[in-house]
C-alpha cells in the first residue's frame, strides 16, 4: 500500500530504532534500557517526559493548538523469556530473551508517530504517549493504571494496537465489543493418602482423583456455560511423585481459564470450585482451589472503535479495514480499557512463515508494517484533535 511521505521519510530511521530494541530484549519490569532509549528520543521530539510509573513505564506528553480534547496511545516494550532461533544480524543479543511478540516494532512505530506530530503539529488538543512495561504475563498495564496513569495524564480515550501475523500486510482488524478474553490462573492442590503402589488400596489416590478432575473440569465450557459464550478451561501442568513404587500425598494442577465476560468467569470459578469438592469427594480426597484473576478481557467501546474504523478506510481503503473474530488471547491492554473508552486493533503483518508466529523462536516483526502503523496513528490524532 502506498504510505503517506510524511511518513515515509520516517521508515529507514524506525527500521533502525527497531531492530536495536530487538537485539537487545528486556523482561518485564527490567526495561531499563528500553525505556531510557524511548525517553531520549521523546525528550529530543520536543515532548515533556515522565519516567518511573509501573516502575520502567515512560509517558511522553505533546501539545497543540488551544484544543481542550485529550487522547491517549500505548505500546508495550518487554520481551519474552524466550531463546532466539534467528540469525540474521539484529538477533537478540541477551541469551534466553527475544522480542518474539513484536513489542519492539510497536515502540518503534509510536516513536515514529510522535516525531511527525510533533514536527507537524497538526492538531489541536493533547496527546499521551504510553510506553507501557511488563504486558507479557505480569501485569504491566494494571500497575501503570494502579499507580495513577490516568489522574497523571488525564484523556478522553485510549487506543493501542498489536501486529497480527496471518493477516495480510496492510489490512486492519477492528471490531466493537470483545476483541481478547480474560485471563484467569488455578491452582488446585489434591491430598490423599500416599501409599504403596502394589497396594492401592491401602491408601487413598490423588493421581487417580486428578486423573478424574481433569476430565470434569473440560464438562464446564459447553456444559455449565452457555455453547454461545466461548470459554477455554485448559490444564496445563501436574506435578506429582518421585518414585515408581509410591502413590504419592499430593498432586498439583495448575491451569487457565479464558472468558469474554466477567460473569462467564464468575461461572467458571464457581463450578471449579463445586467439580473439585465433588470430585476430591468421591475419591476419598480433598481438594484446594486457588482461582486468581489475572487479566479481564479486553474490551472495544463502539463508539472508539467505529471512530478507528472510519480512519483506517480512509489510510488503506474500505476493502482492507475487516471485523476479526475475537480471540481468546490476553492482553493487559484491557486494565486501561476498564478505565477509559477505546480501542485496540490488530495490524496485518503478512503470512506466517515456517510458522513463526507470535511467541515462537523463529519469529521477527515485519518491519514492512512500522510506516502503516505510524500512519495510522499520526492519522488517529489528526482526525480526533482536528483544529
Amino acid at each position: 500500500m502506498p504510505v503517506p511521505v510524511d511518513i515515509e521519510v520516517l521508515r529507514e530511521e524506525m527500521t533502525a530504532w527497531r531492530r536495536d530494541l530487538h537485539a537487545h530484549p528486556e523482561t518485564g519490569f527490567e526495561e531499563f534500557r528500553t525505556s531510557a532509549m524511548v525517553a531520549d528520543k521523546l525528550e529530543s521530539f520536543g515532548l515533556l517526559v515522565h519516567k518511573g510509573l509501573g516502575r520502567t513505564g515512560v509517558v511522553g506528553t505533546l501539545k497543540a493548538g488551544g484544543g481542550k480534547g485529550a487522547i491517549a496511545l500505548r505500546a508495550d516494550m518487554d520481551a519474552l523469556p524466550l531463546k532466539e532461533n534467528n540469525d540474521f544480524e539484529h538477533r537478540s543479543l541477551t541469551d534466553g530473551k527475544m522480542h518474539g511478540c513484536g513489542h519492539d516494532g510497536h515502540t518503534a512505530m509510536l516513536l515514529g508517530a510522535a516525531k511527525r506530530l510533533a514536527a507537524a503539529k497538526r492538531f489541536s488538543g493533547t496527546v499521551h504517549f504510553i510506553f507501557q512495561p511488563a504486558e507479557e504475563g505480569m501485569g504491566g498495564g494494571r500497575e501503570m493504571v494502579e499507580q495513577g496513569l490516568f489522574d497523571k495524564f488525564p484523556c478522553d480515550s485510549v487506543y493501542g494496537m498489536h501486529n497480527w501475523p496471518g493477516l495480510p500486510l496492510g489490512k486492519f482488524g477492528v471490531r466493537p465489543g470483545p476483541v481478547m478474553a480474560s485471563s484467569d490462573l488455578f491452582e488446585i492442590e489434591m491430598t490423599g493418602h500416599g501409599c504403596h503402589a502394589a497396594m492401592p488400596h491401602t491408601g487413598a489416590d490423588p493421581i487417580v482423583a486428578s486423573a478424574a478432575l481433569v476430565q470434569a473440569l473440560q464438562t464446564i465450557p459447553g456444559r455449565s456455560v452457555d455453547p454461545m459464550d466461548p470459554s477455554v478451561v485448559s490444564v496445563t501442568q501436574i506435578h506429582a511423585g518421585d518414585a515408581y513404587s509410591v502413590i504419592p500425598d499430593k498432586v498439583m494442577l495448575r491451569g487457565t481459564t479464558r472468558a469474554f465476560t466477567p460473569a462467564v468467569q464468575d461461572l467458571m470459578e464457581r463450578r471449579m470450585k463445586e467439580i473439585c469438592a465433588g470430585v476430591a469427594a468421591a475419591h476419598g480426597t480433598k481438594a484446594s482451589l486457588r482461582y486468581t484473576r489475572a487479566y479481564p478481557p479486553t474490551v472495544n467501546s463502539e463508539r472508539e472503535a467505529a471512530l478507528c474504523a472510519e480512519v483506517l478506510k480512509r489510510l488503506v481503503g474500505a476493502e482492507n479495514v475487516v471485523e476479526p473474530r475475537p480471540v481468546m488471547g490476553s492482553e493487559d491492554f484491557s486494565f486501561m480499557l476498564e478505565k477509559k473508552a477505546g480501542c485496540y486493533v490488530f495490524a496485518g503483518s503478512g503470512p506466517v512463515k515456517d510458522g513463526a508466529a507470535l511467541h515462537n523462536p523463529n519469529y521477527d516483526f515485519n518491519d514492512e508494517l512500522l510506516t502503516i502503523g505510524a500512519a495510522y496513528w499520526v492519522r488517529l490524532v489528526e482526525h480526533i484533535l482536528a483544529p
